[in-house]
């Protein structure tokens, strides 16, 4: 997402971190640009500098990732939910609704739910459902 005058400057933008090896991931990210058009950096793990970011590569793996410019980092529900606060205009109101107590919960079990199944959904991909060092052009140590 290229930086235009109505956005900050990328070291003040949040860092969205999602696995670039997955079709659905990836589409995903794709919708989420073009429906809010978010104010943040989008980079696949696989290309994102995660010492930088102050995260592993076993997290990134896991769940999509919100690291703030302070280094605060944000996983999976909470990752979107803080996504969506962060923007402005009619996207507050759903980022804080989805942070409320007990909602929270909820989307955090929607969420596990769908990335532990996201090869089985349009997107999706065998690949997904390997884990992240089985996956075709993983780095092998």
């Amino acid at each position: 997402m290229a930086a235009t005058a109505a956005h900050a400057p990328a070291e003040q933008r949040p860092v969205l971190v999602y696995d670039g090896d997955c079709g659905f991931c990836t589409k995903s990210v794709q919708v989420l640009e073009r429906l809010i058009g978010p104010d943040v950096e989008v980079v696949a793990w696989q290309f994102a500098d995660l010492d930088e970011l102050g995260v592993t590569a076993e997290r990134a793996q896991h769940e999509v990732l919100l690291v703030t410019p302070i280094g605060d980092v944000y996983g999976g529900a909470e990752a979107f939910a803080k996504l969506l606060a962060f923007e402005r205009g009619p996207w507050t109101l759903p980022g804080a609704v989805l942070q409320l107590p007990g909602v929270d919960k909820t989307a955090a079990a929607v969420y596990r739910l769908i990335a532990e199944n996201r090869y089985k959904l349009p997107g999706g991909t065998p690949a997904c459902a390997l884990p992240a060092d089985r996956r075709p052009g993983a780095h092998h140590s």
